[in-house]
């Protein structure tokens, strides 16, 4: 496993505090002035341990996915601070275009839908990665999704996921309550779980959907907002047929009835463009439509759909 193995603590200087991480915690932008390399080193004090020890363990689990960001040393470190309280930090790699929210803010509060449709596809890329092994994110939200200077020639950014505290590891038990940080995100199953039953009850990739789904409406300029004490988003503007049935897909109430992560990078909305030349090798339009909408007919009637522009 390739680990960046340069990292030497004695050289690195604190540039700046790029926000808190509970109550003691914080996340801080580090230098190595001698290599021209930039970290973030996150840290919590030793009863938070736990939730760097998995999010470390995680990170180094898909180390070498590009779509989930890299551990940039392979232990948890120790220190004592000026107050003499023990503390515990990991290192990783710097987004230096900052987080999903951030990209969001500086387009004006929405993105294209062409760079909501990569921006999707990257995130179930990662989705793809985590769910394969047995990994739920369970806190999957904006500023867990981190942006990169792009590696392919003619695109800006790529995007990768972060912040896997709270995530659930194939070992875990699926019975246990996985709380999120950030509600507006969160499926109804995490935030009212005695309302379901049997397997809806368990926490599994279907988490991570619904909260996809509450991830592409604010990238389309969503917002959160309050209706007869329900949690419901509004949109300003339409958006495309594909988007929405992307969307509802995702929102379905129940887990069991959400779209899976290969289903979504199948979806038209989020699949892979072919390249011309190429894209006589696909089933015909007319096959694929014919054959999704017998397979989907029971699937319109369990998913609500959206009334104008609230979700």
């Amino acid at each position: 496993m390739e680990i960046i193995e340069d990292l030497k603590e004695s050289s690195l200087e604190t540039v700046s505090v790029l926000g808190k991480l509970g109550t003691f915690g914080f996340v801080s932008l580090q230098s190595d002035s001698n290599l021209g390399k930039s970290y973030v080193k996150k840290t919590s004090t030793l009863e938070q341990s736990k939730n760097l020890e998995k999010e470390l363990r995680i990170m180094l689990r898909f180390h070498n996915n590009p779509f989930i960001v890299r551990a940039s040393s392979d232990h948890l470190h120790f220190a004592t601070n000026t107050k003499s309280m023990s503390l515990c930090y990991i290192y990783m790699e710097y987004a230096s275009l900052g987080n999903l929210n951030k990209m969001i803010s500086d387009a004006g509060g929405r993105l294209s839908e062409d760079s909501v449709r990569r921006a999707t596809r990257m995130i179930l890329q990662g989705l793809k990665a985590l769910h394969s092994e047995g990994f739920v994110h369970c806190d999957l939200k904006p500023s867990n999704v981190l942006v990169f200077p792009s590696n392919t020639r003619g695109e800006p950014w790529d995007l990768k996921l972060a912040g896997f505290g709270l995530s659930k590891e194939p070992t875990m038990d699926s019975s246990l309550l996985f709380p999120g940080t950030l509600e507006e995100y969160m499926s109804p199953e995490a935030i009212e779980r005695d309302r379901f039953v049997g397997k809806d009850k368990l926490i599994g990739p279907a988490r991570d959907i619904w909260s996809l789904g509450r991830i592409v409406l604010r990238m389309f300029g969503g917002i959160p907002v309050e209706v007869r004490g329900s949690n419901t988003w509004r949109l300003y503007e339409d958006i495309s047929p594909e988007a929405t049935d992307f969307v509802r897909r995702c929102l379905a109430w129940r887990p069991s009835n959400r779209a899976t992560v290969d289903e979504l990078l199948d979806h038209p909305f989020a699949a892979e463009k072919l390249p011309l030349l190429l894209s006589f090798l696909r089933v015909p339009s007319f096959v694929r439509r014919n054959v999704n909408e017998k397979l989907n007919v029971r699937q319109e009637e369990l998913i609500p759909k959206p009334q104008g522009l609230l979700w």
